[in-house]
């Protein structure tokens, strides 16, 4: 019976994360490249490629914790957040939020480690107004995490709380230990598509457990689906509104008189948030789509003239409509 369970959910415990690689650093050939996701990985199942433009991925070596996920500066690496989001909503229903390790034996949604927690879901509770509670069990010995995945959590929680900073409310997410109480803790699933045939079976124990399903391929073609779905969730959460004159925390990139409109900063971004146009007249005109810039900085590091610079705050209107940042001087 569980076994027929299981297979109406599709690729019920599909481990490895989704790898896109037009948004990868080392695919995109920006300077210093990137290798966050292998330095990252506590069971070396991510190694660079030969030719040191791409990254691999061992399926027998993955436990799916989501730490490379967590430190991707692109959204290269993702695993489907709806899943997660949907768990903590329906929770927030009845009141506090919770979020479990597969090795804590507390009760409630559980996800295989906490390192899948990204600042997309903490800033997401905080939008609903959620108190979030996310429980670990023994990190120093962990087969699925790494030590210092608690740590980690604080360091997503600071900056889920950094973006949400412009509207005043901050995120209430609390890291602990298991305790022996949290065994009892009550399950609260959503009752939509899986989980309901879940509870329908009469699968307590495997409700719990958050389904992962693997993400479809980007279409590369659709400029939409090339903002990684964190990045498109953080935006959401910017909710109450920021005032207009408040800043939001977004790091992204500003041009200065120094630019000599080569095409360099186009071509690594790895969302398509910088976007090029020659003009007829002669130079080119860059304009930035702030809300699919992941912030990745690989534009400033590989411009030629140095002619490119972080910014850390903008205004909430630079998120409703494309920023032109360079206006190109062509003949006179």
């Amino acid at each position: 019976m569980l076994k027929g369970v299981l297979s109406r959910l599709g690729e019920y415990g599909n481990q490895m994360p989704r790898y896109t690689g037009p948004r990868c650093l080392l695919e995109r050939q920006a300077v210093g490249g990137c290798d966050a996701c292998h330095a990252t990985c506590p069971h070396d199942a991510i190694t660079v490629g030969p030719l040191g433009d791409s990254i691999r991925i061992d399926p027998a070596a993955c436990t799916g914790c989501g730490l490379c996920v967590q430190v991707c500066p692109t959204g290269a690496l993702e695993y489907d957040l709806t899943p997660t989001l949907q768990s903590v909503r329906d929770a927030g229903q009845t009141g506090e939020a919770g979020l479990t390790c597969s090795q804590s034996g507390a009760g409630g949604p559980t996800l295989p480690c906490l390192g899948r927690v990204t600042p997309a879901v903490v800033a997401a509770a905080g939008a609903w107004g959620i108190p979030l509670t996310m429980i670990h069990g023994e990190c120093e010995n962990c087969p699925v995490g790494a030590s210092d995945v608690p740590e980690r959590l604080e360091r997503v929680v600071e900056e889920a709380n950094h973006l949400r900073g412009a509207t005043g409310r901050p995120a209430e997410a609390t890291v602990r230990p298991a305790t022996p109480e949290d065994r009892d803790r009550a399950v609260t699933v959503s009752r939509r598509g899986a989980f309901a045939t879940l509870l329908r079976a009469g699968r307590q124990q495997v409700a719990q457990a958050i389904p992962d399903r693997p993400l479809p391929f980007v279409d590369w073609s659709q400029p939409g689906e090339r903002t990684p779905e964190e990045w498109r969730w953080r935006a959401r959460a910017l909710t109450p509104d920021p005032a207009p004159n408040a800043g939001v925390f977004w790091p992204a990139p500003l041009v200065d008189d120094s630019c000599i409109d080569c095409p360099v900063c186009a071509n690594v971004c790895p969302t398509g948030a910088i976007t090029r146009d020659l003009k007829p007249e002669g130079g080119a005109r860059l304009l930035l789509n702030l809300s699919a810039c992941t912030g990745c900085m690989a534009c400033v590091r590989s411009c030629p003239p140095d002619a490119m610079h972080p910014q850390d705050e903008w205004l909430p209107a630079a998120f409703h409509t494309p920023i032109l940042i360079r206006d190109g001087g062509g003949a006179m």
